[in-house]
């Protein structure tokens, strides 16, 4: 029987759909006919009426139509006052319809940190939350002790936006009832168990303190420019985008888009510090120790490393 899946949008930017269609191998057509779901509903691919789109969420929201597969894309909107009246749907606030549909689906899937987390809404007149979280906190739209149908909670599959072949693989291992490890934020081991410093091309020159102040060479962007790829999970070294690149290969710093903090309160390019030694320091660091180590890594740093003034 084929599985159902109801992609709802809500506040922020439809970064997420526009990454998973540039799924490939296979490509989002492939990947539902493989995995025999059946897109109910995407708010940007489908064409149904209004009173046929109507009548198939009545269905969902009362239960008496199956929902295996709810995904949400963009924050829940509780502003003004928590009404959320400043994101309706059919004349009611999306928060509420979100919310419905969660309590009858199999399994519920936050794409995107804006939906995990809040995002960019979180902190403003918005009054953004995310499914099962604020930020780092739990929480969000849902309370903390939500569980779907399946008895999981939300999955939470933090990027801005979400990789395609991580939402693809989450999506099949859910529809062939494979086992989900989640990390404290909810979000599945198999991707963002590893620190987006692993896999970067810049490694060697992090390890032995080889820093840059501006953009176009090759040493490491933590010290100076905001890089977080020592301080956040993600694939992004593991598994490039269009197979081809990331952030820090281009030589642009890791934002750190699959934090639940993720936007900081702070400029991107700039690095937070502590007479030179960088506030955030890599997970599992001490900061005595690190201040050794540091110091004695940039004194035995390679000529072949120092030496690095092509531009990249």
């Amino acid at each position: 029987m084929s599985k159902t899946l109801y992609w709802a949008q809500a506040g922020g930017c439809g970064g997420d759909t526009l990454s998973f269609l540039s799924a490939e191998a296979p490509d989002m057509i492939e990947l539902f006919q493989e995995l025999d779901i059946d897109p109910l509903w995407h708010p940007s691919l489908s064409n149904l009426s209004p009173k046929q789109r109507e009548s198939m969420e009545e269905g969902l929201v009362s239960g008496e139509r199956v929902l295996d597969l709810l995904v949400l894309e963009g924050s829940v909107i509780r502003g003004p006052a928590r009404t959320g009246m400043y994101d309706t749907h059919n004349g009611r606030c999306k928060k509420d319809f979100i919310a419905a549909l969660a309590r009858h689906a199999r399994y519920v899937i936050a794409l995107g940190t804006c939906a995990a987390y809040g995002g960019f809404g979180a902190d403003d007149y918005a009054q953004s939350t995310g499914l099962q979280f604020h930020k780092d906190q739990p929480g969000g739209l849902l309370g903390a002790g939500f569980r779907s149908g399946a008895d999981l909670p939300v999955i939470n599959l933090g990027g801005c936006p979400c990789h395609p072949q991580v939402f693809s693989g989450v999506l099949g291992a859910l529809c062939r009832g494979m086992p989900l490890e989640l990390d404290e934020f909810q979000r599945p081991v198999a991707w963002y168990g590893l620190m987006v410093h692993q896999g970067c091309t810049r490694n060697e020159y992090h390890e032995y303190r080889v820093e840059e102040t501006d953009f176009g060479q090759r040493g490491c962007l933590f010290f100076h420019k905001g890089c977080h790829g020592p301080l956040v999970g993600g694939p992004c070294n593991k598994l490039l985008w269009n197979r081809r690149s990331s952030k820090t290969r281009a030589g642009v710093p890791c934002f750190g888009c699959t934090s639940p903090k993720f936007p900081m309160d702070y400029p991107f390019f700039e690095t937070k510090n502590i007479e030179g030694i960088p506030v955030q320091l890599p997970r599992g660091i001490n900061r005595a120790h690190y201040l050794v180590y540091k110091t004695m890594a940039a004194a035995a740093a390679p000529e072949r490393l120092t030496d690095r003034k092509t531009e990249i």
